[in-house]
């Protein structure tokens, strides 16, 4: 169970982190199943081109348009990934930060990140509760590394404490990224935190807290294994992406 301490710490810069959660023996089993996956081309699949981001392939034809993204679906492809999604390890922490009743989203992240050596491109500050459809904007992404994790092969940086942030219209562009060239949110930026991670280490963060991730500039892909959760009164809204498929009651 979390600790007091790791409750509060959660609840004020908005992640935590849980060293040594998963051993590396289960964390090589899931890079070896994701690796059949995508040597099969095992649909859904999303690809960088698909992303327009920054040092993405302007589309799937051009050259490394077929770079992976994200294993999508992951939960439904192997009871590997569902059994880890449901542990009661993990859930129970969950229920400690959302509550009792909680609910898997197959329709956000339930994937497995897959960053390439080439083309792999640049992720902008945003919350991921820019475009999840929900009636409050609380829900948990739990995030495994099946590798290690670091600034030269594309982490993940956050603003600690940015999921109680106001933030006005115009710090923002039309994507619902931080802009770069706006005073106040160079000021923001000044704090961020990079969040480098051990192979089996967890990452718990709000769906309101503002991250980032850069290239991966090293020779090997950076898998990481990503599902999100929420409380059983926070329902998504009906006829939105985030209702779009079934959830799983944990």
């Amino acid at each position: 169970m979390l600790s007091s301490q790791q409750i509060a710490q959660f609840e004020q810069d908005g992640f935590l982190v849980l060293p040594a959660f998963s051993d590396a023996d289960y964390c090589q089993q899931v890079i070896d199943f994701a690796q059949q996956e995508l040597q099969r081309d095992q649909a859904p699949i999303e690809y960088e081109a698909d992303t327009r981001y920054p040092g993405a392939p302007i589309s799937r034809d051009a050259d490394g348009g077929r770079t992976a993204r994200r294993l999508l679906q992951a939960y439904a492809r192997s009871h590997l990934i569902a059994d880890w999604a449901a542990s009661k390890e993990l859930v129970d922490k969950l229920v400690q930060i959302l509550g009792a009743g909680l609910r898997l989203s197959q329709a956000h992240h339930n994937c497995i990140m897959s960053k390439q050596p080439r083309f792999s491109s640049l992720t902008g500050w945003h919350r991921d509760s820019r475009y999840w459809h929900f009636q409050r904007p609380e829900l948990v992404t739990a995030w495994l590394a099946l590798r290690d994790e670091s600034l030269a092969n594309g982490c993940l940086m956050v603003l600690p404490g940015s999921h109680r942030w106001h933030i006005d219209a115009e710090q923002l562009d039309s994507a619902q990224f931080l802009r770069a060239d706006n005073s106040v949110n160079q000021n923001l930026l000044a704090g961020a935190q990079t969040l480098p991670l051990k192979q089996g280490d967890v990452l718990l963060f709000s769906s309101n807290l503002f991250h980032a991730a850069g290239c991966n500039q090293t020779e090997q892909t950076k898998f990481s294994m990503v599902f999100t959760y929420r409380a059983a009164d926070n329902p998504p809204l009906l006829g939105t992406r985030s209702d779009s498929l079934p959830e799983v009651e944990v």
